[in-house]
């Protein structure tokens, strides 16, 4: 995301000039709740590895009991690291023949033999269309953890309605199906095809609406909810029959980050993963709502009732709508000002 600095700046300002409400603590984890009631989220591990300076994308394994994968933003040779339950480095996966311009997400898949592979996505555009394509790169996911390069499979993606900038990417892990929402007050939901190409250009076609300035998103484990997460909190919701993010159950609240770029949820489910950009990163444990729990039943009956279609995405929580405005504005004026710094510096391509 470039012009950070001022982006950083502005939105403490607007911040602290009386616009947070209660759904955000500068002061610490501690949360409250749209009912007023404080809930404590615990700092799951920190990201102190010097390699890791922008950690903007994560996603739990379930392959590998514990762990967390990650990545930078952008520059340098692109690297997945996989971190343990501590945040200490595990294993760097070097993606071999892939460039870094701009990392934005990262997500859990099957190849075409359906296998599981780490899929990430190159799909920043903080120009807004200076890019013909953005593109997916796709790893197997090893049996063993170890330090080592793997050849990455490339797959251009462009968008049905022109070139958009976007940081959510996310798989749906019952279809396998790949989705983007875009980052802009008038979010979109693009939904890939059911199967990628490698040749020629995948193309994304909307399906729905998204919040507000996204920066990142997940499938559940069971497929049965998503999340998709802004710089101040986070939108749950049902999963339809057809598997594309259904009808909105409620809103989730994250302690404050400087720049929360990234989330996932934990593989049992249970609860979010949120982290930040920026050195010595703590990442969040979020616990999830009851209806956002694994259904305890093998039939999944027991799971969210409310579940709608995908025109419904864009409905929001009345209850903390106000505290969300408040928020919005002033991830409004930090956007405009970064944008502003953008492009008097010639339109560098870099998208920190």
């Amino acid at each position: 995301m470039s012009g950070r600095g001022a982006v950083r700046s502005v939105t403490a300002l607007v911040l602290t000039g009386g616009l947070v409400g209660g759904s955000v603590c500068l002061g610490g984890p501690a949360v409250a709740t749209a009912g007023g009631a404080a809930r404590d989220d615990k700092v799951a591990f920190t990201i102190d590895d010097p390699r890791i300076t922008e950690s903007s994308g994560l996603a739990a394994s379930t392959r590998h009991p514990g762990v967390v994968y990650t990545h930078n933003d952008s520059g340098g040779v692109p690297k997945v690291y996989a971190l343990d339950q501590g945040g200490r480095i595990r294993a760097v996966l070097t993606v071999g023949g892939a460039g870094a311009r701009d990392w934005e997400g990262i997500a859990l898949g099957r190849d075409g033999r359906g296998r599981p592979a780490i899929f990430v996505a190159d799909i920043g555009d903080n120009l807004g269309g200076a890019w013909p394509h953005v593109t997916l790169y796709r790893i197997p996911e090893p049996a063993r953890l170890r330090s080592q390069t793997l050849r990455a499979t490339t797959f251009k993606i462009k968008y049905a309605d022109g070139p958009r900038n976007a940081e959510t990417f996310m798989i749906n892990p019952k279809t396998n199906r790949v989705y983007i929402a875009s980052k802009v007050f008038g979010g979109k939901l693009y939904e890939g095809p059911a199967r990628l190409r490698t040749s020629g250009h995948n193309v994304m076609r909307k399906v729905g609406d998204a919040p507000a300035m996204a920066t990142d998103g997940a499938f559940s484990p069971d497929g049965r909810t998503c999340v998709i997460r802004t710089y101040f909190g986070a939108r749950l919701y049902a999963v339809d029959a057809d598997g594309r993010p259904g009808k909105a159950l409620k809103s989730i609240d994250l302690p404050f980050q400087p720049q929360g770029e990234s989330v996932t949820y934990t593989a049992d489910g249970i609860a979010l993963l949120a982290g930040s950009e920026g050195t010595n990163s703590p990442v969040y444990r979020v616990p999830l709502p009851d209806e956002a729990r694994p259904s305890p039943s093998p039939s999944g009956r027991n799971g969210p009732k409310n579940s709608g279609t995908s025109a419904d995405i864009e409905q929001s929580d009345r209850d903390t709508g106000g505290t969300r405005m408040g928020l919005f504005l002033a991830v409004a004026i930090a956007a405009a000002v970064g944008y502003g710094l953008l492009r008097r510096r010639g339109g560098s391509s870099r998208g920190r």
